[in-house]
């Protein structure tokens, strides 16, 4: 036995669905609980089964609790418990909530991924209606949003919460913390269906390779048949930046790769502008270097949330550099960011033309697509076409679109 008492979760007048759990292992006198809950009237007895439940399934028969709880879900107080009892106790079972059908969807290697929704992986009332906001990806972060002391806690919750939180078809992606720690939170989320891991601070290729062969590891051992679990290496120091393509390159389950230019600003020892002058060379090399290898580009946060019109003017020179997409802090960030990196008329227009004139070239059994005066070559049909794909997706025209083109049109 490790102690005698022990705290976990989080409490306060600014505190939402969450829980604190104190936790003391005695000698006698069964399980009692001091439950103080807003919602007590309602649920008061289900949350007192649950506790004795759980606390069972460790094996404590003896013990007080008290539960300080905001409003928490089941799940998260399963979640704060199991991390109080593993405080105490020397155990590696897992407390595992229902996996919800929901959360059992699978993502492709090319999918759009314009808006990535930061939010702490310490902190449930952030993440249970997030599916709502339309973010093309959700990050549960275990990295810098964490407190170090709350590591460990923030690792069941997001275990958890992979589990039971619909998060409504978008991306379910984790940051990992970097080195042994970061190796050590796959074992807490890769068999729960996440479909993409962020890696942070990279400055090589070994630690990306370290974490691709991790996760085949666990998922040999667990004898799991998942779907994809994607890479996102995150470039945030001058040495990342140097060894980008490498980086890029450093696994087949590679899908895209993002800079962090708070960090990456601060290694320079320069300060983050607006304008973003001062990080021109680290973006473009990164979008070289991610076009090089067939890989997504992603720029970094916005991190002023107050300011929309300078995020609108930030997701347009983003979008010329040619990134793919951007992280979010904030919710209200997602529709400027969608909207920036969405194709506008011209574009669809544009990428129509030419997408007709290759089907064109092509059923007259021509090896060379024209456009007007103008050749076409591969590349920019398939940008075309992807161009038609976003669009369609967003809604902006319908999948049938080419046949309701005039037959004059199509020739």
């Amino acid at each position: 036995m490790k102690k005698s008492i022990a705290i976990a979760g989080n409490s306060g007048s600014k505190i939402r669905s969450d829980c604190e759990i104190t936790l003391e292992l005695k000698n006698g006198g069964g399980i009692i609980i001091d439950l103080n809950s807003k919602v007590k009237v309602l649920y008061g007895e289900s949350i007192k089964e649950l506790t004795v439940e759980i606390l069972k399934f460790y094996g404590i028969k003896n013990a007080n609790v008290k539960i300080t709880d905001t409003g928490a879900l089941p799940f998260v107080i399963a979640a704060r418990l199991e991390c109080a009892v593993k405080q105490l106790i020397n155990t590696d079972l897992e407390y595992l909530p229902e996996f919800i059908s929901e959360n059992a969807y699978s993502t492709t290697r090319d999918r759009f991924r314009f808006s990535r929704l930061y939010l702490p992986g310490n902190t449930p009332g952030l993440m249970i209606n997030a599916g709502l906001h339309s973010a093309d990806g959700i990050i549960l972060d275990l990295e810098d949003s964490v407190a170090p002391e709350k590591k460990d806690e923030a690792r069941i919750l997001v275990r958890n919460a992979l589990r039971q939180i619909n998060f409504l078809g978008a991306e379910r992606m984790v940051r990992i913390n970097q080195g042994e720690k970061g190796l050590e939170d796959l074992h807490f989320i890769i068999a729960h269906n996440v479909n993409l891991i962020l890696i942070p601070k990279c400055e090589s290729t070994d630690y990306v390779k370290r974490v691709d062969q991790e996760i085949t590891k666990i998922k040999s051992t667990l004898k799991l048949n998942l779907n994809n679990t994607f890479l996102m290496p995150i470039i945030e120091s001058a040495l990342g930046i140097e060894n980008a393509f490498d980086i890029a390159r450093a696994s087949e389950n590679i899908v895209g790769m993002a800079i962090g230019l708070e960090d990456y600003t601060a290694d320079l020892g320069v300060q983050r502008t607006k304008e973003g002058r001062e990080s021109l060379y680290a973006r473009t090399r990164l979008v070289n270097a991610s076009k090089a290898a067939g890989i997504q580009p992603i720029d970094s946060v916005f991190s002023d949330v107050g300011d929309m019109e300078a995020l609108k003017q930030n997701v347009v020179i983003s979008k010329a550099l040619g990134f793919e997409g951007m992280g979010c802090i904030h919710p209200r960030q997602i529709p400027v960011i969608r909207q920036g990196f969405s194709p506008d008329e011209a574009e669809i227009e544009k990428s129509k033309k030419i997408v007709l004139a290759y089907t064109d070239a092509k059923n007259k059994g021509l090896g060379v697509v024209a456009l007007g005066s103008k050749m076409i070559d591969p590349p920019v049909v398939a940008r075309a076409q992807k161009t038609i794909d976003l669009a369609i997706r967003m809604r902006f025209i319908s999948s049938d679109w080419i046949d309701h083109i005039p037959t004059e049109e199509k020739l």
